[in-house]
This record gives structure tokens, C-alpha cells and sequence, in this order.
């Protein structure tokens, strides 16, 4: 008679042969939300997307940068570099990873006024665009 696992069982195997280990930071989920997921990591992780993974993990490296978290740098520089990230575009991320948040807290210490913010980019955007347009031409 065989054996039905229970899904935890079934997700804890899966990420076993994906992952090769059950990291300690997954085990300590409870069990149901570690079911619920677990899909969607693997997804992200090994799946295919509307971004390419290397893209997928530049993003999350300079996420892991604005928010100061160690153990996202860590893990998305080295699945980046998996994914083929070279040395130059590391070091690009490195320096575009600072601009959101510095310019942010320069336009919010300002208390810049956002509908103006908005009128400005709008304006800027239009400019850009006929510049494409002549550059097509």
C-alpha cells in the first residue's frame, strides 16, 4: 500500500532537490505558510518570467542594497554572478543602486510639491520622447 506525504513533506523534498539542503531560515516557517511559498520562490528562482533571471537578480540586489540587508546582497550578487552578471555590470549596479535613495531623500527633505514633481517629469518625458523621434529619423 503506498504512502501519501503530506504537502509539507512534499514541498520540504522539492526544495531539497532544487536547493540541495533545507536552509535553516525556510525550516523555521510554519509548516503551511512554507507549503504556500515555496511555488513562488521557485518560480522567481528557477522559473520563467516576464524578466530574465539575471535581470531578476540585479533587481534584487540593488533592493538588497537600498534596505541594507546583508543576507539579500549576499545571496543575489552570487545568484547574479550565476546568471552571468560580469565584474562591468556590477559595478554599474553598485553605483545605480544608490540613485533612488539619494534622490529621494533629496526631494523629500525638500518637501518638493508632488503635483509639480509630476508636471516636471511629464515634461521631461515628452522632451525625451521627440528627441527618440528625431534620433529615428
Amino acid at each position: 500500500m503506498a504512502s501519501h506525504q503530506h504537502p509539507y513533506d512534499d514541498t520540504v523534498t522539492d526544495i531539497k532537490e532544487s536547493l540541495g539542503l533545507l536552509p535553516g531560515y525556510l525550516e523555521a516557517l510554519p509548516e503551511q505558510e512554507l507549503v504556500n511559498e515555496w511555488p513562488n520562490m521557485k518560480r522567481f528562482f528557477f522559473g520563467e518570467t516576464e524578466i530574465d533571471p539575471k535581470t531578476r537578480e540585479l533587481v534584487g540586489l540593488a533592493m538588497a542594497a537600498a534596505i541594507g540587508c546583508e543576507y539579500c546582497r549576499h545571496f543575489h550578487k552570487g545568484a547574479a554572478q550565476l546568471h552571468g552578471a560580469t565584474e562591468e555590470e556590477l559595478a554599474e549596479l553598485f553605483f545605480l543602486a544608490s540613485y533612488t535613495p539619494r534622490y529621494s531623500a533629496l526631494i523629500q527633505a525638500q518637501d518638493y510639491d508632488l503635483d509639480v514633481f509630476y508636471e516636471e517629469t511629464e515634461q521631461i518625458a515628452e522632451h525625451l520622447q521627440e528627441q527618440m523621434a528625431v534620433g529615428d529619423d
